[in-house]
């Protein structure tokens, strides 16, 4: 007989029960008591350790997606980084999909990186287009080539999707910026990039 402990929380086998059903069903049971539960081979890791994967990002994200967002624009000259504008963006995007996709890069809940993909119609190309407007990969987890998947993903969905163009703004200092993208293909356009802030409420 197991030990009273465990077996307090079973039914006794039915005394009509065949002599060997009952020991097959204690056999079993003391078994299962005996065998120990493998959680995983490495200490500190969860046992369903995701691989990094990309998927299509949720509302739910949006505060992994406000930080990583604050980062980047904490590197670039041309912006002020601003939590409230950052988070009310990507709400814009997130809640209406014909306006773009933000893909982020997974690993057990925490994104590890984004990239944010925006549609347009070009009359030059006679067709839609996709103004990639950030792409950004978490501080913690840089130098192992998150950034190109990332960014070859945004290409295939471009092409799948059949886009005619993809067009970024990469910051004229940002030598290490630029030969990202060229290594992906994209080359430099002869058009300067202007623009004109017009402060409304939407924007303040």
């Amino acid at each position: 007989m197991p030990p009273a402990s465990a077996s307090a929380v079973f039914l006794a086998p039915n005394r009509t029960a065949s002599e060997g059903a009952g020991r097959e069903f204690w056999r079993m049971f003391q078994t299962a008591l005996s065998s120990p539960i493998k959680l995983c081979d490495k200490p500190g890791v969860l046992p369903m350790d995701e691989e990094p994967h990309i998927e299509q990002a949720t509302l739910e994200d949006l505060p992994q997606l406000t930080d990583l967002l604050f980062d980047l624009f904490t590197q670039e000259a041309d912006f002020v980084p601003n939590r409230a504008k950052q988070m009310r963006g990507l709400r814009l995007i997130l809640e209406q999909p014909n306006r773009g996709r933000i893909f982020v890069l997974r690993q057990n809940g925490m994104i590890l990186g984004m990239i944010n993909l925006l549609f347009t119609i070009s009359t030059a190309e006679g067709g839609f287009v996709v103004l990639l407007e950030d792409v950004i990969v978490h501080r913690d987890h840089r130098g192992v080539r998150f950034g190109d998947k990332l960014l070859q993903h945004a290409i295939e969905y471009a092409k799948k999707k059949d886009f005619q163009r993809i067009t970024l703004l990469t910051d004229r200092l940002n030598a290490d910026g630029q030969r990202f993208f060229k290594a992906h293909g994209f080359t430099e356009s002869h058009m300067v990039p202007m623009r004109l802030i017009l402060n409304t409420s939407a924007g303040a």
